[in-house]
């Protein structure tokens, strides 16, 4: 399975540049998912439903499923959080699994670095970033990699689709 991360700081732009990409790449007959780390709490269940109460009841797991759509939530209750690996391990196959969060993960990732949020280049020190996209003219620091233009969504998903082979699932 093909992995690419999406790395920044906080307020980057990563979920925007993310949610522009994926129609492009899916539109090109690309089968595409999303693994994306939450450093907080969150919940996908809403209080008082029938999946939230049997959750809280004690359940480990609780799977939702319709004719759209189905869900599967496990509750950890103390277990260790699970690493990217055993993420990307539950997911089923497609041709490629993007990740937006684990910014030190040693996947390929794109940075994504815009003037509006100053921060250290992580390109500079990390030798798994494959590209940055910014709406910087030119990088502050010389990194040897491609700068890739933040509103060019068709050139960044021609530079995805020229590193990652389709897996044609």
């Amino acid at each position: 399975m093909n992995v690419l991360g999406f790395a920044g700081f906080s307020g980057s732009g990563k979920t925007t540049l993310i949610e522009r990409l994926v129609p492009v790449l899916v539109g090109h007959g690309w089968r595409v998912s999303l693994l994306k780390h939450a450093h907080h709490a969150f919940d996908v269940d809403r209080p008082g439903k029938d999946s939230w109460r049997h959750r809280h009841a004690g359940c480990t797991e609780v799977l939702v499923g319709s004719a759209n759509r189905w869900a599967l939530m496990h509750e950890l209750r103390g277990a260790p959080e699970p690493s990217l690996d055993d993420l990307l391990g539950r997911l089923s196959p497609c041709d490629l699994v993007l990740v937006e969060g684990w910014k030190h993960a040693a996947i390929p990732k794109i940075e994504v670095h815009r003037s509006a949020c100053p921060a250290p280049l992580l390109a500079a020190a990390d030798p798994w970033v494959v590209a940055v996209v910014t709406d910087l003219p030119a990088l502050p620091v010389p990194v040897p990699v491609p700068r890739l233009a933040i509103d060019d969504i068709p050139g960044i998903a021609r530079f995805v689709a020229g590193r990652f082979p389709r897996a044609g699932v």
